[in-house]
């Protein structure tokens, strides 16, 4: 009989299963996106080789990134 430990244990194990299941078929996915959801140019095949998720090109990225850094983050 299972106790709590172990159970929980194996629930840790799916989820950790799944999630990495998950995420390996995420980055098998070809980017059908190419283009700059900011600007409209190409995102260069490395960025895109690197982070499939991306919708921005760097440039377009690290402007994102400096007006977000200007937002007061409340705890």
């Amino acid at each position: 009989m299972a106790d709590n430990a172990d159970r929980a244990a194996e629930l840790m194990e799916q989820t950790l299963d799944h999630a990495l299941a998950t995420r390996a078929s995420q980055t098998s996915v070809v980017w059908a996106h190419a283009e700059c959801e900011e600007c409209g140019e190409e995102i260069p095949a490395a960025r895109r080789e690197a982070a499939p998720w991306a919708t921005t090109c760097i440039e377009c990225q690290s402007i994102r990134e400096g007006r977000n850094k200007h937002v007061r983050q409340t705890v």
